[in-house]
C-alpha cells in the first residue's frame, strides 16, 4: 500500500509533463487543465512532505519540458567560454529555472493545502495569485513562458480574454478550470451534473473570449507600409567581415525595394548593426535597426543595445529605445567580474536602459519589444496608453531551435490581443510576422532563409480594458477570493465529505495495515 501511495504522488510529478506540453508551440489547454487537475486533488491531502515534493516536481518539469530550448545556446565559445564548460552551463542554466519553477509550485500547493482548496474562495484566491506570479516572472530576467500563453497559437478564443486581464487573467482562468475538472470528479454523487456545468462553463469563456475579440477597439482607415528585413545571420558569424557585407548588400537591396514598393520604414532585426553604427549609404527612408550605442551613465560611458532610428537621407542614428531586459550568458553575466577574471567570458559593458518601450517617430510613435521583452505585456500595453499606434517585436533568436520561434510568435499574437494593436515582428532568422489585433498571422517569412516582406500594420488609438487598467481585474480577482476565503471559516486540510475522499488521490501512507494478514 505504502508503494501505491509513493506511486500516486509520482503520478501527480509527471503530470507536470503534461502542462509543460500545453504551453506553445502546442497550445492546447485541456492538457493543463488535466495537469491542474492533479495539482489541486494532490494539495486536498494536505500539507505534508509528499505534497512538497510531488508539486515541486510538477513545476520543474514542466519548465523543463517548455524551456528546453535553452540548450540551443552550446556551444558558448563565440562568447568566450570554453567549449568543455559550454554545455554544462547551458544545463545548469535550464536547471535553475526548472528548480525556481519547483520551489515557486511546492509553495503555492502548501498553500493550498493551508487554506483547504475544496472551498471556492480559495480556488479563486489561488488562481489570481498564480496569474500574478506570471505576470512579476515576465517583467524578470529570463524568458518565462505560463499558463497565460497555453491558448496559442490555436485557441485564440480563450485567449481573447487577456482584452479584460491580460496574461495573467488567461493564466488565472486555466488554473479555475482546473479546479473546476478536480471538482467534477472530487465525487460520485452528481458528477454529471457537475462536468455539464463545467462544460458550459468553458463554452462561455470561449463566447466571451471570442466576442471581446470580435469587439476590439476600430482601426483609423490610416496604415504604415513597413519593409521587414529578415537577414538570417548566424550569430556566431555577425562580426566577420563576409556577415557584414552580406548584410550592407542586403540592406542596399531592402532600401531600394522600400522605394520601389513605397514603404515608409525599413526593419531590421535585433543587433543587426554594430556598435554606433554609420550607414554606407544615406538612409532612402527611414531605419529601424538593431545595434549598440553608447550612453553616458552613473560611473561614465555605458554600452546599450538598442532599436536605433535612422531618419530618411541620414547615416546615423538620432533617436533609440535601448533594451531594458539583458538575456543572460547573451549579454548579461552573472557576477560578470568573477567570469571575466577567469577568461570564461568575452562579453562586458552591455547595462539594461530605461523601462519605457515608447519610440517616437514623426510618422507615430511605436511601442518595442527587443527579444525576451515580447514576454512583458505590461510594459507595451503602457507604451499604448502613451500613444503607440502599433508595436514592434525585434529579436534575434538564434542559435536557439524553432521551438522558441514558435513560442515567440505565440507571445507575440498574445501582445496584440492585449493591446488591440497591429504587431510587426522583425527577427534574424525568424519570426518575422504580421499579426492583427485578433491574435491572427496575417503574414509571415520562412524560418532561416534571408527575405524581405511588405507589412502594412493599421494605426490604432483605441485602448483595450487591459490596455487602460492593466492588471485591476486580476487584482480584484485576489481580492474577491481573499475575502470569500475569510467568510467561509477556518480552512480545512482534508476532504469534507467520504464522498470526496474517495475523488482524491490513494494516500497509502495514511492507512493502517490490516493487523490480520500478512
Amino acid at each position: 500500500m505504502a508503494v501505491e501511495g509513493r506511486l500516486a504522488w509520482i503520478v501527480v510529478g509527471v503530470s507536470g509533463l503534461l502542462a509543460g506540453l500545453a504551453l506553445p508551440p502546442l497550445g492546447c489547454p485541456p492538457l493543463a487543465w488535466l495537469a491542474l487537475a492533479l495539482l489541486w486533488s494532490a494539495s486536498g491531502l494536505g500539507p505534508s512532505r509528499q505534497l512538497l515534493l510531488g508539486s515541486g516536481l510538477w513545476g520543474g518539469l514542466a519548465v523543463l519540458l517548455s524551456h528546453r530550448w535553452l540548450l540551443g545556446l552550446h556551444p558558448l565559445d563565440w562568447i568566450g567560454v570554453p567549449l568543455p564548460l559550454s554545455l554544462p552551463l547551458c544545463g545548469l542554466l535550464l536547471l535553475l529555472c526548472a528548480a525556481l519553477g519547483a520551489v515557486l509550485l511546492a509553495c503555492w500547493a502548501w498553500l493550498a493545502a493551508v487554506l483547504g482548496p475544496q472551498r471556492p474562495g480559495t480556488a479563486l484566491l489561488l488562481s489570481g495569485v498564480w496569474g500574478l506570479a506570471e505576470v512579476l516572472l515576465a517583467r524578470g530576467p529570463l524568458f518565462w513562458l505560463g499558463l497565460g500563453a497555453a491558448p496559442l497559437p490555436h485557441d485564440r478564443p480563450l485567449a481573447g480574454l487577456a482584452v479584460l486581464g491580460g496574461s495573467g487573467l488567461v493564466a488565472a482562468v486555466q488554473v479555475l478550470l482546473g479546479w473546476g475538472l478536480w471538482r467534477v470528479v472530487a465525487a460520485p454523487a452528481g458528477r454529471l451534473r457537475r462536468l455539464a456545468t463545467w462544460l458550459l462553463l468553458v463554452l462561455l469563456l470561449h463566447g466571451a473570449g471570442a466576442a471581446l475579440l470580435a469587439g476590439q477597439p476600430p482601426g483609423s482607415a490610416a496604415s504604415e507600409r513597413v519593409l521587414v528585413l529578415q537577414p538570417a545571420i548566424p550569430t556566431r558569424e555577425k562580426q566577420t567581415g563576409a556577415a557584414r557585407q552580406r548584410l550592407a548588400l542586403l540592406l542596399e537591396q531592402a532600401m531600394a525595394e522600400a522605394q520601389r514598393r513605397r514603404a515608409a520604414v525599413v526593419v531590421l532585426p535585433e543587433g543587426a548593426l554594430g556598435l554606433e553604427p554609420r550607414l554606407a549609404q544615406p538612409a532612402a527612408v527611414e531605419l529601424l535597426s538593431g545595434g549598440f550605442r553608447w550612453q553616458d551613465g552613473a560611473g561614465g560611458p555605458e554600452q546599450r543595445s538598442a532599436l536605433l532610428r535612422f531618419e530618411p537621407g541620414a547615416r546615423q542614428a538620432s533617436g533609440a529605445v535601448d533594451k531594458h531586459r539583458l538575456v543572460p550568458l547573451g549579454e548579461w553575466v552573472p557576477l560578470a567580474s568573477w567570469w571575466r577574471w577567469s577568461g570564461l567570458s568575452a562579453v562586458g559593458g552591455v547595462e539594461p536602459g530605461a523601462p519605457s518601450r515608447l519610440l517616437i517617430r514623426p510618422a507615430g510613435p511605436v511601442a518595442v519589444a527587443i527579444c525576451y521583452e515580447i514576454s512583458d505585456g505590461g510594459a507595451l500595453a503602457a507604451a499604448s496608453r502613451n500613444g503607440a499606434t502599433w508595436l514592434l517585436a525585434s529579436a534575434n533568436l538564434d542559435p536557439y531551435p524553432l521551438m522558441l520561434q514558435r513560442q515567440f510568435a505565440a507571445l507575440a499574437q498574445l501582445r496584440a490581443i492585449e493591446t488591440g494593436r497591429w504587431l510587426v515582428s522583425s527577427a534574424n532568422t525568424g519570426p518575422s510576422l504580421l499579426v492583427t489585433p485578433q491574435g491572427i498571422v496575417q503574414a509571415a517569412l520562412a524560418p532561416g532563409r534571408a527575405a524581405v516582406a511588405l507589412f502594412e500594420p493599421e494605426l490604432r488609438a483605441g485602448l483595450t480594458p487591459y490596455g487602460r487598467c492593466g492588471e485591476a481585474l486580476l487584482l480584484v480577482l485576489v481580492g474577491a477570493g481573499a475575502l470569500t476565503r475569510w467568510r467561509t471559516g477556518s480552512p480545512g486540510c482534508r476532504a469534507e465529505s467520504a464522498g470526496e475522499a474517495e475523488g482524491h488521490l490513494h494516500q497509502g501512507e495514511a492507512q493502517k495495515p490490516d493487523q490480520g494478514k500478512e
